[in-house]
């Protein structure tokens, strides 16, 4: 087991630095401090954590690793520090993960306005419809929605967003309104990201259809056309419902509304910058939800 942070603060000197040379001057050390404790570090380790020649320098696969994670403690730590010190403002690199309609419509440009207002703080958003491993891939923050069976993490609720079930009105006037849930079985559905719908009463229903796509608004794009019911987050809808476009449906069955939660790795103590951001959506992402469910359509922030 490693003890000491000996080399750890030089080597991801070296590695932003791009060399020796160039590390040395910002860490305010000789060239020969620094290639000595790189080198103590990699005897310690026992790997090799760098490829030198007399031209370049670059990482092995095992050091690329290390560096992420190296770089993030060394960033923690100095805003561990920042924070006893009562530095008044949240600084460091942000890792955020979220879906891509939430990510893209709501959270990307809340946080985006934050950074406005806070210099000190670098963001990167990574918009996965698929459910990434925070503690594994680096992340400080994810947004979800929905069930969360990660005991590893922490989660506070920062919204809620209501789903919906609907078709084009001239869908309905061919096919026929359903009535109930089992009724749906004998209608095309519209598939998007979840592959079941849930409804009131904890019933869920398997959709079945000729039209899959991991974009909702394509998905209410498809069912406007006529091509069959689908299931989606209202903030899609904008002004498709006032306008005769799109007709909601087993409205005696809507499901509860789904949680949006802020998720985080365990920690005695939650990182400043990691609050502010939670803190920010959980002040402004409801309202912010509920202005797009009647507007008109959305294509960024």
């Amino acid at each position: 087991m490693i003890a000491s942070w000996d080399g750890i603060e030089e080597f991801v000197a070296v590695c932003e630095a791009g060399s020796f040379t160039g590390a040395a001057a910002t860490f305010g050390a000789s060239v020969t401090h620094m290639s000595r404790s790189v080198a103590r570090l990699e005897t310690r380790l026992q790997v090799q954590l760098l490829h030198r020649t007399t031209r370049s320098l670059r990482l092995t696969e095992t050091g690329q690793y290390f560096f992420e994670r190296c770089q993030r403690l060394v960033e923690d730590r100095k805003e561990t520090f920042a924070a006893i010190l009562a530095e008044s403002e949240p600084q460091g690199h942000l890792r955020i993960t979220c879906s891509y309609a939430l990510g893209e419509r709501f959270v990307a440009p809340m946080v985006r306005h934050l950074m406005a207002e806070r210099p000190a703080l670098s963001v990167t958003i990574d918009l996965d419809n698929g459910v990434r491993d925070l503690i594994r891939d680096g992340f400080d923050l994810a947004i979800r929605t929905g069930h969360l069976p990660d005991s590893r993490l922490i989660a506070r609720r920062i919204a809620f967003r209501e789903v919906v079930t609907l078709a084009s009105p001239a869908y309905l006037d061919t096919r026929g309104r359903p009535r109930t849930v089992a009724e749906l079985a004998g209608h095309d559905c519209i598939l998007g990201s979840a592959s079941s719908w849930h409804f009131g009463g904890g019933k869920k229903f398997q959709p079945k259809g000729r039209w899959r796509c991991n974009s909702g608004a394509s998905v209410l794009d498809a069912a406007i056309a006529g091509l069959g019911i689908c299931q989606i987050p209202a903030f899609y809808l904008g002004t498709s419902v006032k306008n005769g476009l799109i007709e909601p449906i087993l409205q005696d069955f809507a499901p509860e509304d789904e949680p949006i939660w802020a998720v985080y790795p365990q920690q005695r103590h939650l990182s400043p910058k990691v609050a502010l951001v939670v803190d920010h959506l959980q002040e402004n992402l409801q309202a912010a939800l509920e202005r797009r469910e009647t507007r008109g359509p959305v294509t960024g922030g």
